[in-house]
C-alpha cells in the first residue's frame, strides 16, 4: 500500500523542471537564429498555441467544439474590417474583435451549452459552416470567396511588426501570455471547479457549482482566445478568406489538443510545437499526412491518453520505480 502510494505521487525532480524550462527557452529562441522558413513555422506554431489554449479551456469544462475555427474567423474579419472601415489601430481593432467574438460566444453558448456530447459537437460544427456561408454570401463586406487582401502589418505605439522576426516576438509573447493565463486559471478555485464540472457534472451541481455558468465562462474565454489568434493570423498572412477557417482547421486544432494532452496546461504548447511543422514535411502528400494523424491519434489514445505532455511524469514514475 505504502509503496504504491509512493509511486503514484512521486514529484518530478527539480532538475527535470529546470531542464524542461531550458528546453522550452531553446525552442522559443532558436527561430531567431534560423532562416526565414524556420521563423515562418515558429510564428504559425505560436499562433496555434494561443488558439489551442482556447480549445483546451472549452474541453476541460467537458465540451468539445468542432467550430473553433469559426471564432478565429469572427476575430480575424472583425479586426480587419474595424481597421479598414473605421480606421481603428491594431490594438483597438483586436480588442474590438475579441469583445465581439466573446459576445457571439456568450449568446451561442447560453443557448447550446445545455446540450451534451455529440449534440453539442454537431451544433458547433453547424455554427462553423454557418459562419463560412455568411462570409461567402456577404461578399460586398467580406470579399466573398476572394477574401480580403492587402491587410496591413500589426503596429503598436509606432513600432511595426512588419518582418517575420518582429512578428515572431509578438506571436511568442501572446502565446506565452495565454499559457501563463491557463497556468494561473487552473491553480485557482475557478479552474478546479471547471475540472470538477468535466469530471462529474451531476456531482458538481449537487455541490453547489453552476455547471452552465462555468461551461459558459470556459466557452466565452476559449472563443476569445481563438479570436485573438485569428486577428493575429490575419495581420501576419496579410490575407483572409472563408476557406482559411474551415472545418478542416478545427479538426487540426482538435488533433493538436489530443496529441499534446487535453487535460494538461502544457498540452496545447506541446501539440502545436509537434504538429504545426508537419504539413510542411508532408507537402505534396496530403493523404500521407492524414494517415499519420490517424495513426498518431490511435496510438496516443491507446497508450498515452494524457497526451505527449504526460511523458515527463510517466518517465519520472518509471525511473522512481526502477530506483526502488
Amino acid at each position: 500500500m505504502n509503496a504504491t502510494r509512493t509511486f503514484a505521487y512521486v514529484p518530478v525532480p527539480t532538475g527535470s523542471g529546470i531542464a524542461a524550462l531550458a528546453t522550452l527557452a531553446v525552442i522559443a529562441l532558436a527561430p531567431w537564429f534560423g532562416g526565414q522558413f524556420v521563423l515562418h513555422l515558429a510564428v504559425l506554431t505560436a499562433l496555434n498555441i494561443v488558439v489551442v489554449n482556447g480549445l483546451a479551456l472549452i474541453s476541460r469544462s467537458g465540451q468539445l467544439s468542432l467550430g473553433h475555427a469559426a471564432f478565429m474567423a469572427v476575430g480575424a474579419y472583425v479586426a480587419v474590417l474595424a481597421t479598414n472601415s473605421l480606421g481603428l489601430s491594431f490594438v483597438t481593432s483586436t480588442l474590438a474583435a475579441t469583445v465581439v467574438t466573446a459576445v457571439v460566444a456568450f449568446v451561442l453558448g447560453w443557448i447550446i451549452l445545455r446540450l451534451r456530447g455529440v449534440y453539442f459537437v454537431l451544433v458547433t460544427f453547424a455554427f462553423g459552416e454557418l459562419v463560412r456561408l455568411v462570409l461567402l454570401d456577404f461578399s460586398e463586406i467580406t470579399g466573398g470567396a476572394n477574401g480580403i487582401t492587402g491587410i496591413g502589418a500589426a503596429e503598436i505605439l509606432g513600432f511595426a511588426f512588419d518582418t517575420r522576426a518582429r512578428f515572431y516576438g509578438l506571436a511568442l509573447f501572446t502565446a506565452l501570455a495565454s499559457t501563463l493565463f491557463m497556468l494561473v486559471l487552473f491553480r485557482r478555485p475557478i479552474g478546479q471547479a471547471i475540472d470538477a464540472v468535466a469530471d462529474n457534472p451531476s456531482l458538481a451541481e449537487s455541490s453547489g457549482l453552476s455547471v452552465h455558468r462555468l461551461q459558459l465562462f470556459s466557452f466565452v474565454v476559449g472563443c476569445a482566445l481563438a479570436a485573438i489568434g485569428g486577428a493575429l493570423q490575419a495581420r501576419y498572412i496579410g490575407y483572409i478568406s472563408p476557406e482559411s477557417f474551415n472545418t478542416g482547421i478545427s479538426i487540426g486544432l482538435i488533433v493538436m489538443l489530443v496529441i499534446g494532452g487535453r487535460l494538461s496546461v502544457w498540452g496545447p504548447l506541446v501539440g502545436a510545437i509537434v504538429l504545426t511543422p508537419l504539413p510542411e514535411l508532408f507537402r505534396g502528400a496530403v493523404q500521407t499526412q492524414h494517415i499519420f494523424y490517424g495513426a498518431a491519434l490511435i496510438l496516443i489514445l491507446r497508450f498515452l491518453p494524457g497526451g505527449l505532455a504526460e511523458l515527463p511524469r510517466l518517465w519520472a514514475r518509471i525511473t522512481s520505480r526502477e530506483q526502488s
